[in-house]
């Protein structure tokens, strides 16, 4: 099965998250809308919007393995045979890189080839923009909710405390694509 066409995407992640994570559903949902909006192609086969339906779908049951949902994501994607490049953008998003490092699991991430700096700068805006419900919020509101919402030990909460500067940039640049 290889997951070109958004509709697929959006179909996994519903069966995957609608019902063991209703809340997170809504916000791949939002997150998603997001995508289509800032989508540079409007494509049926758009790897942003893809990713952006199943950035999340490591926390389902069936998915999960590591810990690390952005790598149990991006296995489970792979084995199913979905497009390379939806797998790299599940991999790597929004700093993965960093909770990767805090969880020992750097070397199994690098495994995942990286995707292009620009797609992963857009599906990191897309997130990091839409609350865990569903609102929009600015990247800053959200960053800053993900560090209260995990405990000082938590390494979400210090990944996120590392990544930041580096979030915040990748926002930056896809709001200045985004803006030309």
């Amino acid at each position: 099965m290889r997951l070109m066409r958004t509709a697929d995407a959006r179909r996994l992640a519903e069966e995957c998250l609608a019902t063991s994570h209703p809340e997170r559903w809504c916000h791949v949902q939002a997150v998603a809308a997001r995508a289509v909006e800032v989508s540079q192609t409007g494509a049926d086969d758009d790897p942003v919007v893809s990713a952006a339906w199943l950035h999340d779908v490591g926390y389902a049951p069936l998915a999960r393995d590591s810990g690390l949902h952005a790598l149990d994501g991006a296995r489970y994607l792979a084995g199913l045979g979905a497009d390379p490049v939806v797998v790299s953008l599940v991999a790597f998003h929004t700093g993965a890189e960093y909770e990767a490092d805090e969880r020992g699991l750097a070397r199994e991430l690098a495994a995942v080839p990286r995707p292009e700096q620009a797609l992963l700068d857009t599906l990191i805006l897309c997130d990091l923009t839409v609350s865990p419900t569903g609102e929009q919020v600015a990247v800053t509101a959200r960053l800053d909710e993900i560090v209260a919402r995990y405990p000082a030990w938590d390494p979400v909460h210090r990944a996120v405390l590392r990544s930041r500067p580096y979030l915040e940039a990748c926002c930056d640049r896809a709001q200045t694509v985004l803006s030309a």
